[in-house]
This record gives structure tokens, sequence and C-alpha cells, in this order.
């Protein structure tokens, strides 16, 4: 019997993941590379060397379709060649990130700008970061990687309807209304668009029943109503209207990030199995708690209340609660690991991803940290963070030249590999 993941499933996964996360308490895991400054010094003059590549590259102007594609093969050899000098990456890793899911992300950017062509390009790159989880999951159900219509739709809805609520131009009471003509929506009503943002949604859910018929695929609608429903008690954490416990703070990032990776997941094949749901929850709050950890900064400003903007806000140092997340990562692996379907190359290339995700968090926002906990967290990256904050200011200061990165992959005519749309 296929488990249906309705909202009652989504309250007893978190309650579970909740109660997984209090167990991942400790010290800083003893596994993983790390770097000596020698090394870290090494691995900084390997990315410059790519960096140049590309930025050269960029100051260039193709004139044709075939020099377009010679530009973007040539970006694609320069992220080859920092994955091989500066991640230590081996050919088979190189060859998944650069033969399938730069692809991909490619396909999909290439597909959001025909289904929309007034989506600005922060919307695509949401978009993509959706399309790459439910890509990463393909491997891991069973399926081949690949840009599907459901992948598509649902990598749109977002984009549309998260920056619609999180305008502070708009009251409340229109917010409330659009959420529930959206959910009315989900489950499958008619209902009229009534703009050109509700036009947008509703086409984005007309290509995922394109794929999967309600009837047949009742997990995927089940899903998507789920993540909205985590959505909207989600925007109670938002401009400091609430009083929450940590305990109901950690509930809420549950629900929202495990609901969301599921649907990823039930939208990579059309069903899952128990095991490989559970996994799809726990990864999805993981990556919602590394989020909350990059954003910091911007929680604390608006007032939005996660585990961690919640300490920072106390004066508490975020040791701890990183600590807690990395041992979370090392749990969530232990449960990719079981899965059956999947090869170990892209097991490896997502733990990677996860730690790297924590470790630049923390070089993001020192302030928050002790001073010691600074100092382990860096060995633990192949760059020291004096160099991570130096370059990431020189790319958001040539911000227009990366911008023209992404459009001149979105001009190469598009191949048809690893794309259904």
């Amino acid at each position: 019997m296929q488990q249906n993941y309705d909202w009652a499933w989504v309250v007893e996964q978190a309650a579970r993941t909740a109660e997984t996360w209090r167990e991942c308490g400790g010290s800083l895991p003893q596994n993983g590379a790390r770097f000596s400054s020698q090394q870290q010094r090494d691995r900084e003059a390997a990315y410059d060397e790519a960096l140049e590549l590309v930025e050269d590259e960029l100051e260039r102007e193709p004139g044709s379709d075939a020099e377009r594609m010679l530009m973007r093969e040539r970006l694609i050899a320069a992220f080859g060649l920092f994955s091989s000098r500066a991640l230590d990456l081996e050919q088979a890793a190189i060859d998944l990130l650069t033969r399938e899911f730069l692809p991909v992300g490619a396909h999909l950017a290439q597909r959001a700008r025909s289904f929309d062509p007034e989506l600005a390009m922060p919307g695509i790159i949401q978009a993509c970061r959706n399309a790459w989880t439910a890509c990463g999951l393909q491997p891991l159900v069973g399926e081949r990687v690949q840009i599907t219509p459901a992948i598509l739709g649902y990598s749109l809805l977002y984009p549309y309807s998260d920056n619609f609520l999180d305008d502070r131009d708009v009251p409340a009471e229109a917010k409330l209304r659009f959420s529930a003509r959206f959910r009315r929506r989900l489950h499958g009503y008619d209902v009229p668009a009534g703009n050109a943002l509700e036009q947008a949604l509703w086409r984005s859910i007309e290509l995922i029943e394109g794929q999967f018929e309600r009837s047949r695929f009742p997990q995927v609608y089940n899903c998507l109503l789920s993540i909205h429903r985590a959505q909207e008690r989600s925007m109670r954490q938002i401009d400091g209207q609430n009083h929450y416990s940590e305990a109901e703070t950690l509930r809420l990032s549950c629900e929202k990030g495990g609901s969301s990776v599921l649907a990823d997941a039930c939208l990579a094949r059309g069903s899952l199995t128990e095991q490989e749901s559970r996994f799809a929850f726990e990864w999805g709050v993981l990556l919602q708690l590394g989020d909350d950890l990059q954003d910091v900064h911007e929680d604390l400003f608006r007032g939005s209340k996660t585990l961690f903007s919640d300490a920072a806000a106390r004066a508490q140092p975020l040791d701890a609660l990183t600590v807690q997340l990395l041992r979370f990562a090392e749990h969530v692996a232990e449960q990719m690991d079981r899965l059956p379907e999947g090869s170990p190359t892209l097991k490896n290339l997502l733990k990677m991803s996860w730690q790297s995700l924590i470790i630049r968090a923390v070089a993001d926002s020192q302030e928050f940290f002790s001073a010691r906990f600074v100092r382990e967290a860096e060995q633990r990256s192949p760059f020291r963070f004096d160099f991570l904050r130096r370059r990431q200011q020189r790319i958001a200061a040539r911000h227009g030249l990366y911008e023209r990165m992404f459009e001149a992959f979105l001009a190469v005519p598009e191949a048809r590999e690893n794309v259904l749309v």
C-alpha cells in the first residue's frame, strides 16, 4: 500500500526528525579532510587560475551560435580545472558535474526563459537550485538525470510565489487570499487565474498535471499540498510577530524543509518507498537548516526567527548549533548510503556539498562564532576564509560580468540530452 504523504505524515516525520536532530550534539566530527595553510594556498592558486580563465572568456563577444557553443565548452573546461586542482575531485565526479548537472541546469534555465521571457535572473537561479536537488534525487530513486515537465513546473512555482509572499509592500490580507486560491488550484479545482502571477503559477501546475495524472499519482499532489501548508505556516516566522519556543521553531523548519525535498523526490519518479521518503525528508531538513545558517544576517535584519537567528539575537555563539548541523549531515549521509540506488561518486559529491555549505556559512558569519571554532572550521575548508571573503567581494563587484556567464549558457541552442520538455 502506498504511503499517503498528507499533512499528518509530515507532522509525524517532522517530530521524528526533530528528535534525531536533538541526538546530534557533541564535538566536531573527526572524519573528513583537513588542510594545512600551504595546501589551502595551492588550492587558492588553482581557484584564481580558473577564475581568470572565466573572466577572460566573458570579456569576449561571441557573434554566432558556434562561437557561443565554444564559449560554453571553455567555461565548462574551466570549471573542470577548478574541480580537479582546487577541490581534488576525481574524473568520475568531474564528469558527473560537467556532463550531467551543469547541462541540466542550462536546460532548466533555457526552458524557464522560454516559459516566461520576463522571468528575472534571480528567479531563474532559484529555479535551477531546486532542479539540481530534484535531479540529484533522480539517480537515488533509480531514474536518469534529466529535466522533466514536472521538475520544471515545480521548480518554477516558488520563484513566483516567494517573490509575492516576501514582498513587504503586499498587505497580509492579500497574501492570505492568494495562498487560499493557490491551495485550491493545487487541489485540482478549476480556479480561473485572476492576474499574471496566477497565470504563471497555474501554467506551472499544468506542467506537473501533464506528466502525473492526479488519479494515478496521488502522492505527488499530497506532497505539493504539504509543502504549501508548510510554507503558509513558516510565514509566521517572519517580522518578529511570534513567540515560538526553540522546539516550535525547529518543528516549523523541519516541516518546511522536509516537505519541500519530499516533493522533489516524488516528482523525480511519481511515487516513493518508505526508505526513500524518509531520506528525502531528512535531506530537506538538512538543506533548510543549512540555508538558515547561511541567512543568519538577513534573518536578523528582517526579524525572521530560526534556530540560528534566535541564538545570534541572544548573543549566543553558533558553535554548538553548527556542530549539531554537521553531525546531522553525517546522519543523513548514513541514510543515503543505505539506499540501493545511486553511485558512490554521486553520494560522495553530495556529502562534500553538504559540508561545504556549512563551512562556507561559518566563513561568511565569523562574528557569530568563537575564535577557536572559526580556526577549527577553517582547517576543514580547502580555502582560507579571508581568501573566500576577498574573492566574494571581487565577484560581487563584477556582478554584471557573471550575469553574462548565465546569459552565455542560455544563448546556446539547446541540446536534447537530459531534457524531456
